[in-house]
């Protein structure tokens, strides 16, 4: 784990199931917050790691990008565990079902709206494409966008899925992501981070490829 103020990170490993399809996968899971209380962007595969990298901090909610299986699979025990609310946009709904049939998130994520914890202020960003409830969450003082599946170094999520959908991926980058500062880190869902204005530079070329 990275130095755990601001922002911390952790790698956690698992199993991602689509369409009947299994695979081993790596997520990145991101506590943004203080000494004294915390949030966490999307809960993946073990929730004790992550309450471990929490440490003595309050969790103040879990926030989900999307609710794609790998995204979420820790989510509610994530949550039992502190006594904290989930949070996901209401357009994932239906996939958040296919993981939590029995179990509701506790509160909507709505673009325009803003969290608070610890003094950094997260700017909800719905970026549908990859799922039709994604988002991102962009927190200025820190010169970072947690962007979920939306965007990677190499370029935008995935759209092979179903209610997944690329031309919405890519406008959600363009009308979103791209008009962001340029320095501005981009901490996806897996893998390493990029910068705005190195995924910006190719965000024509995506879209003409249907990347």
């Amino acid at each position: 784990m990275t130095d755990p103020y601001p922002v911390a990170h952790l790698r956690t490993s698992g199993v991602l199931s689509l369409e009947g399809v299994e695979s081993a996968v790596e997520n990145n899971v991101w506590i943004v917050g203080d000494e004294e209380s915390a949030i966490v962007i999307d809960a993946a595969h073990d929730h004790r790691a992550i309450a471990r990298g929490l440490g003595d901090r309050e969790l103040m909610a879990i926030v989900c990008t999307h609710a794609h299986t790998d995204h979420i699979n820790a989510a509610v025990a994530l949550a039992e565990l502190t006594d904290s609310p989930v949070l996901l946009h209401p357009e994932d709904a239906d996939l958040w079902h296919l993981v939590h049939p029995d179990q509701e998130p506790d509160a909507p994520l709505l673009h325009g709206e803003a969290l608070q914890v610890g003094g950094v202020e997260l700017r909800i960003l719905h970026t549908p494409g990859h799922t039709p409830g994604g988002v991102s969450l962009y927190a200025p003082a820190l010169g970072a966008v947690f962007s979920g599946d939306t965007l990677f170094p190499d370029g935008p999520g995935s759209t092979g899925q179903p209610l997944s959908d690329f031309p919405t991926i890519i406008a959600s980058i363009r009308d979103h992501l791209a008009v962001l500062p340029g320095d501005t880190v981009v901490h996806p869902g897996h893998g390493e981070s990029t910068t705005i204005a190195e995924a910006a530079a190719h965000l024509d070329d995506w879209a003409a490829r249907g990347f």
